[in-house]
């Protein structure tokens, strides 16, 4: 049984061919950003009270009004479908059956309708902004028909960042076989039979989209590409309010400035996050700039944390420094490549059990007993 989520990591990368694997686990450029995500929270330590009653613990959370049993959103993943047939809708029913939240990625492999019908949880939609505002609009307009409960417009993406392990290894969407992988793609015959038994790889989100002329991966993603639109600014977030009457977040804020900002535009929750290592090289860990944005907004929005979440002492460390609550990424996908569904529900089981028992040893029972008193900054 896997014990924590590096169990699980080692059994996805068992299980996926390697240019799967480095797709899900690498970032940009020399990784600085995503081995510096890991590092800080190493350097953060606790400061435990004792003699406290900590018998009765509660991990609860409200998140935009949602109430959750735990303070986990599985946070938009592109292609989680590579990993595991349909993923998104196996992750989004994990997160339902644990009482966490679920994102869908602009670039799922799942349709929004699908994912909506499939699950019965609360659910977000993360949306690219592209080029084509018709395009835009009608992915706002689909979400908000199918009952996505809040908006996720990632602020981080003007245009796409250089990830070195995917062009090393040719990764192609789907991936091909071809003469420099065809023995690692044969020798992960479970990944293979899942692949070519499940539905076809692509970005489902876009099957109908207008000036689409082809519907293979490969095509709709060279089309998703030229979407990316770098002249999306501040002014545009009176659009997206007048599409979306409901809870909007932002997410990839790495500063106080544009949290100010975000809450100058009536923003909702800011996402403070460096996409995981995946953009830009060389950015701060986000557990970093987490106080300085958490008291910069001041409680007139909800903070949530991304970023090299790991255990759920990480977890604990970040709402104690002013998050909400926390998005994990690869942590559920090395559970859904591991096991589907019920591997992604096993990546969360973990992360609960030791917020549970990180609570109970720092001698704060509930979250809401966490402060910056509860950690200790080298």
């Amino acid at each position: 049984m896997a014990i924590n989520i590096e169990d699980l990591r080692r059994r996805a990368r068992r299980r996926l061919p390697r240019a799967v694997f480095d797709f899900v686990d690498g970032g940009a450029d020399d990784e600085t950003t995503l081995r510096a995500n890991r590092a800080a929270f190493r350097r953060l330590t606790f400061r435990p009270r004792v003699l406290v009653d900590v018998s009765s613990r509660d991990q609860s959370t409200t998140v935009l009004g949602e109430r959750l049993s735990t303070p986990l959103i599985l946070g938009p993943t592109g292609l989680a479908g590579l990993t595991w047939p349909r993923g998104e809708i196996a992750a989004a029913r994990a997160a339902a059956k644990r009482g966490a939240l679920f994102v869908l990625s602009t670039h799922s492999t799942c349709s929004i309708e699908e994912v909506a019908v499939a699950a019965h949880g609360p659910l977000w939609f993360q949306l690219y902004v592209g080029r084509d505002r018709q395009v835009t609009r009608s992915l706002v307009e689909r979400a908000r028909a199918a009952g996505y409960r809040a908006l996720c417009l990632t602020v981080d993406v003007p245009v796409l960042g250089q990830r070195e392990r995917d062009l090393r290894n040719g990764f192609t969407i789907p991936p091909r076989v071809t003469v420099g992988n065809v023995l690692d793609v044969l020798r992960h015959v479970g990944w293979l039979r899942g692949v070519l038994a499940g539905p076809r790889v692509t970005f489902r989100n876009f099957l109908d989209a207008e000036g689409v002329t082809s519907t293979s991966a490969l095509a709709l993603g060279a089309y998703i590409q030229q979407l990316h639109d770098p002249s999306v600014n501040w002014d545009d977030l009176a659009w997206f309010r007048s599409l979306w009457p409901g809870p909007l977040a932002l997410k990839g804020i790495m500063n106080s400035e544009d949290a100010r900002q975000a809450l100058e535009h009536g923003v909702d929750a800011i996402v403070v996050s460096n996409h995981g290592g995946r953009q830009l090289d060389g950015l701060p860990a986000a557990i970093e700039v987490l106080p300085e944005i958490a008291t910069a907004v001041g409680g007139r929005a909800e903070v949530i944390y991304d970023g090299g979440i790991r255990r759920g002492a990480d977890v604990v460390k970040a709402i104690a420094l002013g998050a909400r609550a926390c998005m994990i990424g690869r942590p559920f996908l090395y559970g859904l490549a591991s096991g589907g569904q019920a591997g992604v529900e096993r990546a969360l089981e973990i992360l609960e059990k030791d917020i549970d028992r990180t609570l109970a040893l720092i001698g704060r029972p509930c979250l809401s007993d966490l402060d910056c008193s509860a950690v200790r900054t080298e």
